[in-house]
């Protein structure tokens, strides 16, 4: 599959336009003229009776896909095996995944105040203070015990993630 989009394809009359462009016009398409391009970028006909807002957002997605090129082997994995999990049992619960690297900021607002942590290799940096766990400077922003991973938005609540850092 191409990572390219041809651009034949979204030629508005005599001038070529820009993907950003091209999504633009998808939502003000009919919807004989939406079967058209779907027809032209995934090369068979749209499946009988789609919905056209959903045919616009499947294109959107598939046009900025192939300019941009796709999800990496390793996303559509876990997708395939969050697929297949709930496709067993509707009812699973499937583990929230959040990977952070180090240099990654998060940031979150508290009671006004906008606090900013860092993310080391083997530990985390607030206000210029090292940190082994989000949930110590979780506890120091709030004054009470706090899952740093939640209330830094890792995890959601019922969530059984586990606080890790990559210590090396």
């Amino acid at each position: 599959m191409s990572n390219v989009v041809d651009p034949s394809l979204y030629k508005d009359e005599s001038q070529d336009m820009d993907v950003s462009g091209i999504l633009k016009t998808l939502p003000e398409m009919s919807k004989a003229a939406l079967c058209q391009r779907w027809q032209e970028c995934f090369n068979k006909p749209a499946p009988d009776g789609i919905r056209k807002e959903l045919m616009v957002r499947m294109l959107a997605y598939r046009i900025q896909e192939q300019a941009f090129g796709g999800l990496n082997h390793k996303t559509r994995r876990r997708l395939d095996q969050m697929a297949a999990a709930i496709s067993k049992s509707p009812d699973t619960a499937i583990a929230n995944m959040t990977r952070t690297n180090p240099g990654t900021q998060l940031i979150r607002s508290w009671q006004g105040k906008t606090h900013t942590v860092t993310i080391e290799q083997s530990g985390y940096q607030y206000q210029e203070r090292r940190y082994r766990s989000l949930s110590e400077i979780a506890r120091h922003i709030t004054g009470t015990q706090w899952s740093g991973p939640l209330f830094f938005g890792l995890k959601s609540r019922g969530s059984k993630v586990k606080e890790t850092v990559n210590a090396e």
